[in-house]
């Protein structure tokens, strides 16, 4: 197993860790302001209370996401690729478009979105569940995907896979 992908996971386990300790700690402070006596309505009209619940329970709700996602990512098998092994989860894809520029992608269980930084530039994390993830699963290197809604897809190849 390449430690250039070892790394990458150790990096999104450390990007939810610490994603789930702010929230975590946003959704304790926005508890305690909901139910702080200065939140206590003075009117019928007076929604302070209520907001700062919904914005507790939402931070609560999200905290939860990424406890699934930590379980999911630590729990993860990396697996090897070559020119001819079809795109599956754990997957680290190059693409590149007509232009020659070049996305790099990790096909991971959960976190859609999350951007890691590494010596060679950015990964973003995408999930089979993505339309373009979608796309990706069973494409080997040299197939061509498609990005985005039809009447503004790009087209990329598939360069590298591992």
């Amino acid at each position: 197993m390449s430690d250039g992908k070892k790394q990458l996971l150790q990096l999104i386990v450390a990007g939810l860790e610490a994603d789930l300790q702010l929230l975590s700690a946003a959704a304790r402070t926005a508890h305690v302001a909901a139910t702080h006596e200065e939140c206590l309505p003075d009117n019928k009209y007076d929604t302070t209370a209520l907001e700062a619940s919904y914005i507790a329970q939402g931070q609560a709700n999200r905290a939860q996401e990424i406890r699934i996602a930590l379980e999911s990512y630590r729990a993860l098998v990396l697996h090897t690729f070559d020119d001819g092994t079809p795109i599956r989860l754990t997957a680290l894809i190059e693409l590149e478009d007509a232009d020659g520029n070049v996305r790099r992608l990790f096909l991971g269980p959960q976190g859609g979105g999350m951007k890691i930084r590494d010596g060679a530039g950015e990964i973003v994390v995408i999930t089979p569940g993505s339309p373009l993830g979608r796309n990706l699963l069973g494409c080997k290197v040299g197939d061509e995907v498609q990005a985005g809604a039809s009447e503004a897809a790009t087209l990329f190849n598939i360069v590298a896979v591992s």
